[in-house]
């Protein structure tokens, strides 16, 4: 990297801490709907909290950039492969194992009305990340996008291996044909092509000032419109748009996306994804009882907001620290040392 790396890895971690809270906002409002406690609000603000959901097309643009320069430093598709486990399964692992052994106990409507095969089934279907594949239920509400993060990693690792290392374009045409098939069968996969692009081509969009930071934020919006009102491939333009704009050192977006509070996010922000609906699941549940009480909606629903925020990140930050570090450092040497006979050496994490 140049010497304004700094400035750009901020950026990328601020743009992931945006993701994580726009998908988290949904929820807050998703997750009251569903449990019969949301008063009536605008449609308009209905709709535009909805939109929040494509904080996840952010995510795969990050990971289109990052996972190639990623493969590249490892210069091993066998070590690659074990710092995506490691960045990605603890976490994933630790609440599915939660989810399915709680679950049942609290009477989450997952798991209604299923036989013991069933459970057997979903629970090794959702381990594997396959229930979007086989039209199976998916048991965490987020984990849906893991397995579009999978398929872009393994995909990827053959056409580099395939391109670079064996330099035979004709035998990577089948898979590129196949990653275009997903794009077409699964459209807003293509916006990994997006961060995959940049990360080719040194193009950046360097806008300083307010008139960079208003361009920044109406890219945005235009992205999350286009994709929530058009189709996910008219969203590539201003989701470009905006990618090369948080990419420019010093341009107005990165510096914003620099500050404190949006680099605590990015940084647990794989940790807050996935936990959120683990944190706010309790506070959904005093939520139906205190309605059945006939406590106020618009009081019930600030409350669930606000706690469950404050919850959200309280998680987050915990399953950072204590899975994401703590023991991703214990197993780190132990994995390594045993698939490659290596104890200590530089790793890196997308």
């Amino acid at each position: 990297m140049s010497g304004d790396s700094k400035n750009f890895v901020e950026a990328i971690q601020g743009l992931r801490g945006i993701a994580a809270l726009t998908v988290l906002i949904v929820h807050l409002q998703d997750m009251p709907l569903l449990a019969g406690f949301l008063p009536p609000i605008w449609p308009w603000l209905e709709a535009t909290i909805n939109m929040g959901g494509h904080g996840v097309e952010l995510f795969f643009m990050i990971s289109g950039f990052l996972i190639p320069a990623s493969l590249m430093r490892h210069r091993s598709v066998g070590k690659f492969f074990l710092d995506r486990a490691l960045r990605i399964l603890p976490v994933f692992v630790i609440l599915h194992l939660i989810l399915f052994t709680a679950g049942p106990l609290v009477g989450y409507k997952f798991f209604k009305g299923i036989d013991l095969p069933t459970y057997l089934k979903l629970f090794f279907v959702n381990l594997a990340f396959l229930p979007d594949a086989l039209g199976l239920p998916i048991g965490q509400q987020n984990a849906w996008t893991l397995s579009y993060e999978w398929a872009f990693y393994i995909l990827f690792a053959v056409i580099f291996v395939v391109v670079v290392r064996r330099r035979n374009w004709l035998l990577a045409a089948p898979f590129i044909l196949l990653g275009l098939a997903g794009i077409a069968f699964r459209p807003i996969a293509a916006f990994f092509l997006v961060g995959l692009l940049f990360s080719l081509i040194d193009l950046r969009i360097r806008v300083v000032g307010w008139p960079g930071l208003l361009a920044g934020i109406l890219c945005g919006i235009a992205m999350y419109v286009s994709i929530e009102y058009a189709h996910p491939l008219v969203g590539l333009l201003p989701g470009a748009l905006l990618f090369g704009i948080v990419l420019a050192p010093h341009s107005a977006i990165a510096v914003a996306l620099s500050g404190q509070f949006l680099q605590f996010l990015g940084k647990i922000s794989y940790s807050l994804y996935l936990v959120h609906p683990f944190a706010l699941f309790p506070l959904q549940m005093i939520g139906v009882k205190l309605a059945a009480h006939g406590v106020n909606l618009w009081l019930l629903w600030a409350g669930f907001a606000g706690f469950g925020l404050i919850a959200a990140l309280i998680a987050g930050a915990v399953s950072y620290e204590l899975i994401e570090v703590r023991l991703r450092r214990l197993l780190d040497p132990a994995l390594r040392g045993l698939l490659f006979g290596v104890r200590h050496e530089a790793r890196y994490v997308a």
